[in-house]
């Protein structure tokens, strides 16, 4: 036998697993969700009954589950109209199929009817939980009349789909829910915040996963992305861009001939050279790889003798090829501010490849640059 506190142990953490989690929802959010499964069931059923003739059922019960989804959770993969309106449909279909085939016992016939109709919504990708009711409903009411399928039980799940998108819309939540989302355009001059990790890397945690996620697959790379970015200013704490960033900077300008700025890089041992006016504003950016890419024009064998090319200064007054630096810098360049907060720059570095940041001031002056060794540092040591 277990020891007392052994088995006391078990048993109190058995209770905690079964103890439900907090709803993270605010009142606000509660009365919009109760009022629009109210008014949902009320705009299904009184439509229903009007289309139906007298005497026949016009509303079902498993229409009350699908209101809690509708409304309650409009962007879940299980709310989404074809979920709703295929799962019941075909539940109910699939529910009156075993009735009028399978001569077995009712419960018998109950139990195939709800794994049939599971199996089928997986195959049509219209899972729906109100469904294995609706496929239930059809067996314990004895339902062998294939047009109860589609009136009232199709018709009621048009009707509140029709409600939910009206509500939801109009109450400021998505519905339905796209299930296939493309990357954003953006818009003329406009960036698109970078994700921190890649689609590839979700599916696969995904498919590891192998689980239905009552989530959609947008929403839940939004949600780790925001943990993450959350966790980063955790651990940076305050710490402003002017409390890491690198200084002084080693600078270069637009006039600079190419093999004098070559020679800074090597030096120095860095990988850019903000390119800058007489007051210190940034107009560009150098870096190794715009040497490498000028270098590449040059119709020469091997990069060594290209890069030689490139760097030695033409003895005539007119050159095909460029001569400083103003010739092959990028001239959009990335920069931050030096109050800005770490912690919004991180994605910057883990996802776009970006490996230094110019840093300004006031009146858009240079004052620094946070490079990816300083980013390092600041995450090792934490606030």
């Amino acid at each position: 036998m277990l020891p007392a506190a052994t088995f006391s142990a078990r048993a109190l953490s058995l209770l905690n697993a079964l103890r439900p989690a907090p709803q993270a929802v605010n009142a606000r959010e509660r009365l919009r969700v109760l009022l629009g499964a109210g008014l949902g069931i009320l705009l299904a059923g009184a439509l229903s009954q009007a289309a139906m003739a007298p005497g026949l059922p016009w509303l079902v019960a498993p229409l009350g589950a699908s209101a809690v989804l509708v409304f309650g959770l409009p962007s879940s993969p299980l709310a989404q109209p074809w979920a709703v309106v295929g799962g019941n449909t075909v539940s109910a279909l699939v529910g009156i199929a075993c009735l009028r085939w399978l001569p077995l016992p009712a419960l018998a016939t109950a139990a195939v009817a709800v794994a049939l109709a599971i199996g089928l919504m997986f195959m049509l990708r219209c899972l729906h939980p109100p469904g294995g009711a609706a496929s239930l409903l059809m067996v314990t009411t004895a339902t062998t009349d294939w047009q109860f399928a589609l009136l009232p039980v199709a018709l009621n799940s048009l009707l509140l789909v029709l409600a939910g998108m009206a509500y939801n819309t109009l109450t400021g939540r998505r519905y339905p829910h796209a299930q296939h989302v493309q990357a954003p355009v953006a818009a003329p001059g406009a960036q698109v915040a970078p994700p921190r990790f890649g689609d590839a890397e979700l599916d696969a945690v995904l498919a590891r996963y192998n689980q239905v996620l009552d989530v959609p697959r947008d929403d839940l790379a939004g949600l780790l992305h925001e943990a993450e970015l959350l966790s980063y200013r955790n651990r940076l704490g305050g710490l402003r861009c002017a409390d890491i960033m690198s200084t002084p900077v080693i600078t270069t300008e637009f006039g600079t001939p190419l093999a004098e700025a070559w020679a800074l890089l090597q030096q120095h041992r860095i990988k850019a050279l903000p390119v800058v006016d007489r007051v210190q504003r940034i107009v560009g950016i150098v870096t190794r790889a715009d040497f490498m890419r000028a270098a590449e024009a040059e119709q020469r064998d091997g990069l060594a003798g290209r890069l030689q090319t490139l760097l030695k200064p033409s003895p005539h007054s007119h050159s095909t090829k460029p001569e400083v630096v103003g010739q092959i810098m990028s001239r959009q360049v990335r920069v931050a501010s030096a109050e800005r907060a770490i912690a919004e720059l991180v994605p910057l570095f883990s996802a776009t490849g970006h490996h230094h940041i110019p840093i300004v001031g006031e009146q858009a002056r240079l004052v620094g640059i946070l490079t990816q060794s300083d980013l390092v540092k600041a995450l090792s040591h934490g606030p």
